[in-house]
């Protein structure tokens, strides 16, 4: 019985931008890799310093699959995303380009014949930085059959583990998709995996048929659009038999955890069966060492630099002021709201709320910006809006609220606070987050940080 490889895409996805926290980045990594996807794809490198950190983090953390990222199309990119993996069980460069006409020539600029030259330079150029090395042929449901084949065949001569072809359109009907797996197995020789659109709705009838005309692998994703692992893993357990596959999913759990991995709630290393719940019950106490967080943040897979260590360290000592212990569920709190965040502009001074069923809610926020004390007041629905309006007072923009979560981190009358706030600005999203030991100082450090995150793109 043939074996079919799974790689989901879920983190390269564009709406997967959304995924905003360290946290949920790294427990989606974690749950696919403990459901036994056989690859986990990572999206480019945009921010360098922010994305590295997360990146060697889930390299980290994920035990069993294949770490794949995109190389870019230049040696500086394929370097920076090398570095970022390379510590990685398995790591794996993509070379991932267009091969429709259409698509060549508006994102590339580059015809047919160039294009076979700049494959030829990609996929050599990572072969010299690792040992794995993946040909990715997007659009390729409408590129001409014959140029198809050859950019494959180039692929393979050039070292290549594995290649995919993707009908990124969602035009193809499975007959079509299968016959264009048959030709280009008939040319190459390395495993080849298939990406299908569900724009149609035929997302899962067109793997199918890929698997039937010799594909080796099948790329899924949690997003919509693209074909989820829970249909692929139906699909397999109830007709795998007849068509002579299995594949190396938990699929007994598959459906029962799914939830907790679209939402990145799932155990850490070195955490037992409960999300959050450790082993050896992490308990760190107001004296605890910038070492001993060190330590523990290692503990639970996160691969800080030694700034974002003393910044964890620093945020550890003003939360931890007001309790008399902490777990890991709140440093993993700590880490996601603290480490890897851009220099801040503004920074917290003081606030002061006041509400009440009788009174207008009022907030008094004071921020500094390069040593000067910025005070704003304002009145809103509740002392969460109208500090958030004082903030708006002080910077003299109004920013528009896509998105305001929050939470308890733990239980009990000493929980610790969470908040995520999401600004838009210019059409792009801005995603901060926030802890405390009340809900609107959470509620303020989360918008701050999502300020500080506009500011600095700005300038």
């Amino acid at each position: 019985m043939k074996k079919i490889s799974i790689s989901d895409c879920t983190l390269n996805q564009t709406s997967s931008e959304n995924l905003v926290t360290f946290r949920e980045k790294t427990g989606i990594a974690r749950g696919l890799d403990a459901l036994g996807a056989d690859a986990i794809e990572l999206a480019p490198i945009r921010s360098r310093r922010e994305d590295t950190i997360v990146y060697k983090t889930i390299a980290a953390a994920v035990k069993n699959a294949s770490i794949r990222i995109p190389a870019g199309l230049d040696a500086e990119s394929a370097a920076a995303a090398w570095d970022s993996v390379k510590e990685a069980k398995s790591p794996c460069l993509q070379v991932i380009v267009p091969t429709s006409t259409v698509q060549m020539e508006y994102l590339c600029h580059v015809k047919g014949t160039k294009m076979l030259g700049l494959i030829e330079k990609l996929c050599t150029e990572c072969r010299k930085l690792c040992g794995t090395v993946e040909f990715v042929a997007c659009d390729a449901s409408r590129a001409d059959r014959e140029f198809l084949s050859e950019a494959c065949r180039k692929a393979e001569e050039c070292g290549v583990s594995y290649i995919t072809v993707c009908d990124d359109a969602g035009v193809m009907l499975p007959s079509e998709f299968g016959e264009m797996v048959s030709d280009i197995r008939k040319v190459c020789s390395v495993p080849l995996y298939v990406k299908t659109s569900d724009a149609v709705s035929m997302a899962a009838a067109c793997a199918v048929a890929a698997i039937k005309a010799g594909a080796d692998g099948v790329k899924t994703s949690l997003e919509d659009g693209c074909l989820s692992v829970e249909v692929l893993a139906d699909i397999i357990k109830a007709r795998g038999e007849d068509l002579g596959i299995s594949c190396g999913l938990a699929m007994t759990e598959i459906h029962s955890r799914m939830n907790d991995i679209r939402s990145g709630q799932t155990p850490a290393a070195g955490m037992g069966s409960e999300p959050g719940e450790p082993v050896g019950a992490m308990k760190l106490e107001p004296d605890s060492t910038v070492r001993d967080i060190t330590e523990a943040s290692r503990k639970l897979g996160y691969e800080l630099s030694e700034e974002d260590n003393g910044l964890v360290f620093e945020e550890f000592r003003r939360v931890s002021s007001k309790k008399p212990y902490m777990g890991a569920k709140e440093l993993e709190a700590i880490i996601a709201s603290t480490a890897m965040q851009v220099p801040s502009t503004y920074h917290l001074d003081s606030y002061v709320s006041n509400s009440g069923n009788v009174i207008t809610a009022m907030a008094n926020v004071t921020l500094v910006k390069d040593g000067e004390k910025l005070s704003g007041v304002s009145t809103g629905d509740g002392p969460i809006d109208a500090s958030f309006l004082a903030i708006e007072q002080i910077i003299g923009h109004h920013y528009e609220l896509d998105d305001f979560q929050i939470q308890a981190v733990t239980q009990g009358r000493e929980a610790m606070g969470s908040a995520l706030v999401k600004l838009r600005s210019d059409g792009k999203l801005y995603s901060g987050n926030g802890i405390s030991m009340d809900i609107i100082g959470a509620s303020i450090r989360a918008y701050l940080n999502a300020l500080n995150k506009i500011v600095y793109e700005e300038n």
